[in-house]
């Protein structure tokens, strides 16, 4: 195999919209293209002698390289459902990979991000603890330049942006695309804009690449794209919609009115806009009786007008628009969804055409070649495994029909192999394995987390009258108790039937999993395991304890000393010491002792008091 320099070729040509092929590949005996023909079709792929691009083992023939990029691009043009016109050389090819890479995209998105977040810091700047004007401070001002250098930091990367797409589509394709001429407008009435500002020290009464700037965003987002343009569509019927709506209001407002004054009219129908505004009130939002009301106080007879308006906008009307809607939508994303298609079965033909040149018959695909373009195309790993199994079974050439159900895979739903559980000797713990693993088990652990949240919303409406520092959560602090440890020993269970691996195979599990340990280990996890600190100041994990309990005692009696109450002189015990039965301790009486000495939480008790 040799490559051919002698013939003319288009360094700067662009694919076609039909299939691409590296024909200038060819074998030692097979025919030669006429350099005119080379010239006229603008469609051809450059030559497969330019710069090389991967890594290939020594003797390996320039063309080869480029061939092998060449598919690359193509086939991840097509997983991508993106279009192939662009230019097939060397360095466009690495440009062109550059470009759509994660990392280049993903700075893109951040670019826009942040260029319609300057909305928020720029003046009149709603970064402001709350909206009412009454209350809230002076939000603070940005200093001219500050937001001023990062929009120019952010039309630069769209300048550089709009650069590669227009180099990398060819000046004859940027002319017919009328995203790209928009784009380019757009970035210069914004540094035109920009400039302005700058020069007016930022006191200009008014910036016109504000209200351009969601268009960043519109271009390049490819589902907003579509939604225009089924707008678009749409323009024409909702025309003809707008004209009988149009005239139903007409026929509305032809009533004729006294001479004389009309409060009720004038309320909702002084003018014609206002009427018009009223009337798409009564049509369509839920306050509706506001518009009827005060004609109706004047004269029963105006119902069956509002009767009738109403039933002829809203059963017709507005279904006819909901209609209109929908039959547009839905044949635009038929029409989209070919579209696509087309595009993915084109760009994996042209990649046939490209690598099919790199075999002496010209006809069929080495499995080999296509394992070497899948080790370099930006594919998930899920798809590319399961194609590569199945170029692993093959020895033979792939035609064109061979390869294309090959990349079908891309429309396919790629299940991972779940874990294999863990195998046990024992019958009967071969038995709680199946049942522990049945998916009604977790039916069972969605039941009683069901039944959590229940007990936790009628305990709640039962204490609702209640001050949180009088309730008593003992009943409660149990329930939850009772709960967490079925949560934990679920988790268990589910470990032991589906193994580690198995059970973090999950995203469910994995989450019903930390939840339980968050439970377990929070300070503020509930009542059911209460967090404190013992006198010595140590860190004690505790049962919930009833209200009754002796080291809620201090705490009862203080509130009962409130000043203006009559226990407000009233000694209470002193704390019970650890271990001390529950029985037979002392109360609060209207007689005691002097007082008593209290515990540090007691005393904040008592001053809260």
């Amino acid at each position: 195999m040799r490559c051919k320099t002698s013939d003319p070729v288009p360094t700067r040509g662009h694919s076609p919209p039909g299939v691409p092929s590296c024909g200038q590949c060819t074998h030692a005996a097979g025919p030669r293209a006429s350099p005119s023909r080379a010239w006229k079709e603008r469609s051809q792929v450059p030559a497969c002698s330019s710069p090389t691009v991967f890594s290939l083992p020594a003797g390996a023939p320039a063309g080869r390289d480029l061939c092998l990029v060449q598919a690359v691009v193509l086939i991840e043009d097509a997983i991508q459902y993106r279009s192939i016109n662009h230019r097939m050389d060397a360095r466009s090819l690495w440009l062109c990979r550059w470009y759509y890479s994660s990392t280049c995209q993903w700075v893109l998105s951040l670019t826009i991000f942040l260029i319609l977040a300057l909305a928020f810091v720029e003046t009149p700047s709603s970064l402001a603890s709350t909206s009412d004007v009454r209350y809230r401070l002076a939000p603070w001002e940005p200093p001219c330049g500050l937001t001023e250098g990062l929009e120019a930091l952010c039309l630069l990367v769209f300048t550089a942006d709009v650069s590669v797409k227009g180099y990398l589509v060819g000046w004859a394709q940027f002319r017919k695309n009328p995203w790209l001429l928009a784009y380019l407008v757009v970035l210069l009435v914004s540094l035109v804009d920009w400039i302005v500002s700058l020069s007016l020290v930022c006191q200009e009464p008014l910036r016109v690449r504000r209200l351009l700037r969601p268009f960043f965003l519109l271009q390049n987002s490819s589902m907003m794209k579509k939604t225009l343009k089924c707008i678009r569509w749409s323009l024409s019927e909702m025309a003809r919609w707008a004209l009988g709506w149009a005239l139903d209001l007409r026929a509305a407002l032809s009533v004729r009115q006294d001479d004389g004054p009309d409060r009720e009219r004038l309320t909702y129908f002084r003018n014609l806009p206002e009427a018009l505004t009223s009337l798409l009130v009564l049509l369509t939002t839920a306050n509706n009786p506001d518009v009827m009301i005060p004609a109706y106080s004047k004269n029963r007879a105006y119902a069956i007008f509002f009767i009738a308006f109403t039933l002829i906008g809203s059963l017709f009307l507005m279904n006819l628009l909901t209609a209109i809607i929908y039959n547009q939508f839905r044949g635009y994303l038929m029409k989209s969804l070919q579209t696509s298609l087309l595009r993915r079965r084109l760009g994996t033909r042209a990649a046939y055409k490209v690598l099919s040149s790199l075999t002496p018959q010209g006809v069929g695909v080495k499995p080999q070649d296509v394992l070497q373009v899948l080790q370099k195309v930006q594919l998930d790993s899920d798809h590319k495994e399961a194609i590569m199994e199945k170029l692993h079974s093959r020895d033979a050439l792939l035609s064109a029909d061979e390869f294309q159900k090959l990349f079908d895979t891309f429309d396919k739903r790629v299940t991972k192999e779940h874990p294999p559980r863990p195998e046990y000797q024992s019958p009967f713990l071969r038995s709680a394995q199946f049942l522990f693993g049945h998916r009604y088990f977790d039916y069972l652990g969605n039941l009683m987390a069901l039944g959590n949240l229940v007990t936790i919303c009628v305990f709640l409406v039962l204490d609702a009258d209640i001050r949180p520092e009088d309730r008593d959560d003992f009943v409660l602090g149990i329930l939850n108790c009772v709960f967490i440890l079925y949560y934990l020993l679920e988790m268990l269970l589910k470990v032991f039937a589906l193994g580690l691996l198995g059970y973090l195979a999950s995203p469910s599990n994995v989450f019903d999993g930390l939840l339980t340990i968050v439970l377990l280990e929070a300070r503020d996890a509930g009542a059911a395991v209460a967090v404190g600190h013992d006198p010595a100041g140590e860190h004690a994990h505790r049962l919930p304890l009833p209200a009754h309990h002796p080291q809620h005692e201090g705490t009862a009696c203080a509130r009962a000393r409130l000043p203006g109450t009559r226990a407000e002189h009233a000694p209470c015990p002193p704390r019970l010491p650890s271990g001390a039965p529950l029985g037979g301790h002392p109360r609060c009486t209207a007689a005691g002792d002097a007082g008593a000495v209290w515990e540090a939480g007691d005393r904040r008790a008592e001053l809260r008091g």
